[in-house]
């Protein structure tokens, strides 16, 4: 009970629309809004690109690593692709170190 009097007392303090933006409880939420808007949605955007860039990878893609290894898929197991990277030489990495796919021949 002594909370709800208190919110009553913050809300009905000062009368009109400049007090209302004037309470610290409004600027708090106010400002987790832009946070959220500016900076939690497009991280969240770009890790589900990413995850359905992972998702999608097949064999005879040409890949990037997250360490600059350039490279062609040559098999997938499960959490690991074998990238194949120069003749007669085959890495295992995780499909996590994989940080884009190149665009092949026919796209450009």
């Amino acid at each position: 009970m002594l909370f709800l009097t208190m919110m009553a007392a913050i809300f009905f303090q000062a009368s009109g629309p400049a007090s209302l933006l004037g309470n610290p409880l409004v600027m708090m939420v106010v400002v987790m809004a832009i946070f959220y808007v500016m900076l939690i949605l497009p991280q969240q955007r770009q890790r589900k690109k990413m995850q359905a860039m992972i998702a999608a990878l097949k064999s005879g893609d040409k890949v990037v690593t997250n360490s600059g290894i350039y490279g062609t898929i040559n098999g997938i197991d499960g959490d690991t692709v074998i990238l194949k990277i120069a003749d007669q030489v085959k890495i295992r990495i995780a499909r996590s170190a994989i940080a884009q796919v190149e665009a092949s021949e026919d796209a450009k």
